[in-house]
């Protein structure tokens, strides 16, 4: 018996009429391999004490040239999006090449916060952390005034290792005044053997100084590759140098004006087409459109 237990779960699957009959597809978007439900449901569910108060996310999307950032709360109609902010906005406040590096997730994240602020008139209460150290920091409600805005971090199917850019998008939003649950073993510098953070090496991170090291490396040992990897960045003549106060301008400038411009609607020239009568030879009989010269040359 037990011999036969063991084998049981071998016997292979008849896929005849009754499994196909009573087969029940996953949800779409598992199908298409873009959401995980199991994260999704504790991410969207609200405390049933709560009622109609919404359960908001901070969701952070990161694509081959573009840093997607969102404020959502879920419906039954589907996700309402509150507030976004995304990283090819970055030129406007001086940030014009790396557009998905670690700095560049940080400033955006930085926008989404001070954009939704802004939004709510709370941008002058919650200032968040003005100075980055990249040491940890969280934001409380204060006495008298309305509370924080409280978020929690939508990773999506990223891989949520320590020195994630997602983290990135997260630390800025952090610092412009969100309040995010989250701990320091996610940030660059945390060191999981020791079990220690270095601040320090974060800062470098938000400040682009990992990229300004590589550059430097790559000048020094393959300029051929420096040229072809840094070629906007030579374009646009940004040098290692530069790096850090590019960055602090971009932060100045965001927290001065994140409001977001609406570009103004081109007007669009209608064209007239001719009718589908002008293809033929037109001929009229009887106020009718006729399109067979040879009908109407017969009456």
């Amino acid at each position: 018996m037990t011999f036969l237990f063991f084998l049981k779960g071998f016997v292979k699957v008849v896929k005849n009429k009754a499994y196909f009959k009573r087969y029940q597809v996953k949800f779409r978007r598992r199908r298409e391999g873009k959401t995980d439900y199991y994260a999704r449901k504790r991410l969207v569910i609200q405390d049933k004490n709560k009622y109609n108060t919404p359960k908001y996310r901070m969701i952070v999307r990161v694509t081959n040239r573009d840093i997607i950032c969102q404020i959502a709360y879920a419906r039954i109609e589907g996700d309402m999006i509150v507030c976004a902010a995304y990283a090819h906005e970055l030129p406007k406040y001086g940030v014009k090449v790396g557009l998905t590096n670690y700095a560049a997730a940080y400033c955006t994240g930085l926008l989404l916060a001070r954009r939704l602020l802004n939004r709510f008139g709370m941008d002058k209460i919650y200032e968040g952390q003005v100075e980055v150290t990249g040491d940890e920091y969280n934001v409380e409600s204060i006495d008298g005034q309305p509370g924080a805005f409280t978020c929690y971090l939508d990773a999506g199917l990223a891989r949520t290792t320590t020195g994630n850019k997602v983290f990135g998008a997260l630390k800025g939003a952090v610092d412009g005044g969100l309040s995010i649950p989250h701990s320091t073993k996610r940030f660059p510098g945390y060191d999981s053997e020791s079990k220690e953070f270095n601040a320090e090496v974060h800062r470098k991170h938000i400040m682009g100084q990992n990229v300004a090291d590589y550059m430097r490396y790559l000048m020094e040992e393959d300029e051929d590759a420096y040229k072809k990897q840094f070629s906007q960045y030579i374009k646009n003549n940004v040098t290692p140098d530069m790096m850090e106060e590019m960055y602090k301008k971009a932060h100045a400038a965001i927290r001065e004006n994140p409001v977001y411009e609406k570009k103004p609607k081109k007007e669009v020239k209608k064209k007239r087409y001719a009718s589908y009568c002008c293809l033929f030879k037109r001929k009229s009989l009887g106020g009718v459109p006729c399109f067979f010269s040879s009908y109407s040359d017969s009456h």
